[in-house]
């Protein structure tokens, strides 16, 4: 795996885990924003629940190399799965994060598919096939 793949996999684990640890800390109430209003859960249960999740994939990621492409792909789906609250909280106007206007949190929506990308590439994932070569002779 290139030097470059690993520091993204490494990079994308520790900012899971650190965002893991905001959610079950001091930043329980501005992930609360991104929780839509329609979501039949909790929103307290539902960003504690998060935060485990965030902590667990991101320290498999970290720890697991044998398992990121598996890990990787995980990730990429939890980012998916999550992406309807990106949009509730951009649909409802709450404030969170510093997303204090439409524009900002119109913004954040597009960072979402870099996450995706980015779990995926770092799962050794979107890599350029080789040309195969036809045999001489």
């Amino acid at each position: 795996m290139s030097a470059l793949r690993t520091v993204a996999r490494l990079a994308l684990g520790v900012a899971m885990v650190g965002a893991g640890v905001g959610h079950l800390t001091v930043q329980r109430e501005e992930f609360q924003a991104q929780v839509p209003s329609w979501f039949p859960i909790d929103k307290d249960v539902t960003v504690l629940a998060s935060g485990v999740v965030e902590i667990a994939l991101g320290a498999a990621f970290i720890a697991l190399p044998k398992h990121k492409r598996v890990i990787g792909v995980v990730l990429a789906l939890f980012f998916v799965v999550i992406f309807p609250g990106n949009i509730a909280q951009y649909l409802e106007g709450k404030d969170g994060f510093g997303l204090d206007t439409d524009e900002k949190r119109l913004g954040r929506l597009f960072f979402q598919p870099v996450l995706i990308l980015w779990a995926l590439y770092g799962g050794g994932h979107l890599r350029r096939r080789k040309k195969m070569e036809l045999p001489k002779g």
